[in-house]
This record gives C-alpha cells, structure tokens and sequence, in this order.
C-alpha cells in the first residue's frame, strides 16, 4: 500500500465524519493516535472533549441545547493495564469490559454492529494499542452495514505487529459528505507520522474542515516506559 500525507488524506473530503488514527512516530520512541470528531447537526456540533481518568469523555458544550445523547455522549478512550482503547461510540466500554474478562479486541466486539442511525448506518470504527516492555503492536476494526443493508453486519479487523517508524493507519466513518452519508470502504489508509506530539495535533487539526470539525484528541505514549502525553482541542471554548 502506498503511503500517503495525513493532513492531504485528512484534507480531501469536508466530512470524514469521525477518525481515528494510529501508528508509530518517525524515531521510533512513540506510540501515536488521534481520535477526532466533526458535526453536521446543532446536537453533533454541542460537544467537548474532557479528561476522565486516563481516557477522555464527550460532554455537552452547552447542556441546555442537548437532544439525544444517545450516539454522541460516550468514552473514546479508555485505558486497561497496557491497552489503550479508542473508539468513536459506546463500544469503547463494550471493548474495555471484554479484555478485561480475557476476551480479544476482535471477540469482544462480536456484540455490537453499526448505529442504528438509519439511513447513514454510521460504521463503529476501533482501535486498541498494547504497549508493553518496549514492545508495541496496535489493532483497528470496523463493524459497517452491507453496503446501507442493515440485515448484514460486516466485520473487519486489521491487525499490525512491530509497526514501522514514521508509519500510521487512518481509518474513519465516511467515505465523503452525502445523504445518507456513504461508509468508509477498505483498509485502513497507510499514513506518516511525525515526531512531535504539537506539531502532530497541529497537522491533524488544521486538516479538517473548519465548519464541521468539533473536538481531537492526540497521545504519544514512550513505548519504553509507557508513560504518554495528550493532547486536547475543542472549537467550543
């Protein structure tokens, strides 16, 4: 697969919807992901990230204006033991509950499919990274409906060992802007991936369109010693 620029790939469409990157830095040192959000509706729009532990939670900007929250009120990340997962709904928790009980990420996941947002069927995209004595390996998923079928349920899981130095993989829920909006379709997309957690935030942030983008998240955790740095950028201010 040939790799492309993150910020160009990020770029191309004005809805991506929600992403999720992962990779390992260019010297070698970090574990790296993004996990993003954007909104077309004043619900989708209403939203921040806030630190809960050692993950994040969505919240509402504004309380009083929040109608459902059902599909936009979850934890993206959440941390178990060397595993960090990140997810762009509530099967963070699904994924967290599961590996904890001795479950893969892939088993733990066999309970859950797409929203069930008709007609967008929106994909639930995951990821989950173990990091553990220096060594670093990472995983993504995608549960989508049969091309806007709701009857079937297509499972994919990706899983890369040892990843290269400076190379990532971005996978997120629409393939471009539409009604209903079409779903992400094949692998993962092979990315670059810098050094510096401020200039990768940066990057990802003024890559998205700035009238739908809503809230990022970025970590770098030290494969060595697992202690990480993140980052948190919402328009709501």
């Amino acid at each position: 697969m040939k790799m492309v620029s993150l910020g160009q790939e990020i770029g191309s469409t004005t809805y991506p919807g929600r992403g999720i990157v992962i990779g390992r830095s260019k010297n070698g040192k970090y574990a790296v992901t993004a996990y993003f959000i954007m909104g077309r509706s004043a619900n989708s729009r209403n939203r921040i990230f806030v630190e809960e532990g050692e993950g994040i939670r969505t919240q509402a900007f504004d309380p009083s204006k929040l109608e459902d929250p059902s599909l936009i009120i979850y934890a993206p990340v959440r941390v178990l033991g060397k595993n960090t997962i990140v997810t762009n709904g509530d099967q963070t928790d699904t994924i967290y509950d599961g590996m904890a009980k001795g479950e893969t990420f892939e088993q733990s996941l066999r309970i859950r499919e797409f929203e069930p947002d008709a007609p967008n069927y929106t994909p639930r995209i995951s990821g989950v990274m173990h990091v553990e004595d220096g060594a670093y390996d990472y995983a993504m998923s995608i549960l989508k409906s049969n091309n806007g079928n709701p009857d079937a349920c297509n499972r994919y899981t990706f899983a890369y060992e040892n990843p290269v130095a400076g190379e990532g993989h971005f996978i997120h829920t629409y393939m471009s802007d539409g009604n209903p909006l079409p779903s992400f379709e094949g692998e993962p997309v092979l990315v670059d991936i810098g050094d510096d957690i401020d200039e990768f935030t940066k990057l990802v942030w003024e890559s998205l369109d700035p009238d739908n983008k809503v809230s990022l998240f970025t970590r770098f955790i030290d494969i060595e010693t697992g202690t990480y740095e993140s980052r948190i950028v919402n328009k709501n201010q």
